[in-house]
């Protein structure tokens, strides 16, 4: 009943291993100092593997221009299908990390794993984001992502559909409750 989270596609690669890409809805800012995010992965998945091998990955976040390899992307196996080559993806190197960027999303978030959780299901990632990458024509004058401009793609879990991008502004940080 957590709606909407973000849709992105973490793209992973180690030795042994093509580099993939996998659509995560699980995922989430975990820390400030250092900025770090979890992302969880069942450990069913072709990516798993990758991910516990590499110790590094990127999450590519996703606008409503990337739809169509969003859903890609998460029905189909890294095992069967090359997604870059499926998707027309360009891979682009990572400045800290070696695992490659998604020229066609927006942002990119370079990411080295710190820390793993077995909880179930899943398992989860903690990595500290170690590079930042941005279209600049979607950050605004204080060089923050432009949410009107950039669209972002949303997941609902419950309904299984894809939601774009964020409506209207209801307030802004500490303006909405009032001054004391």
């Amino acid at each position: 009943m957590l709606i909407p989270l973000p849709a992105v596609l973490v793209s992973c690669a180690a030795e042994g291993f093509d580099p993939n890409i996998i659509t995560i809805s699980w995922i989430g800012i975990v820390n400030s100092e250092p900025p770090m995010l979890s992302i969880s992965v069942n450990p069913k998945r072709h990516s798993h593997k990758i991910l516990k091998k590499a110790g590094e990955f990127v999450v590519n976040l996703t606008s409503e221009d990337n739809l169509k390899e969003v859903d890609f992307c998460g029905n189909r196996s890294g095992r069967d299908y090359d997604k870059f080559k499926e998707m027309n993806l360009t891979p682009l190197p990572g400045r800290i990390v070696t695992i490659p960027l998604i020229k066609e999303c927006p942002i990119n978030l370079e990411c080295r794993v710190r820390q793993t959780l077995r909880l179930g299901s899943h398992e989860m990632f903690i990595a500290e984001i170690v590079m930042v990458h941005a279209d600049e024509n979607l950050l605004d004058d204080k060089f923050r992502p432009d949410i009107d401009l950039l669209k972002p793609l949303t997941y609902c879990t419950v309904a299984r559909e894809y939601r774009g991008g964020l409506v209207k502004i209801m307030g802004r940080y500490g303006g909405v409750a009032g001054k004391k």
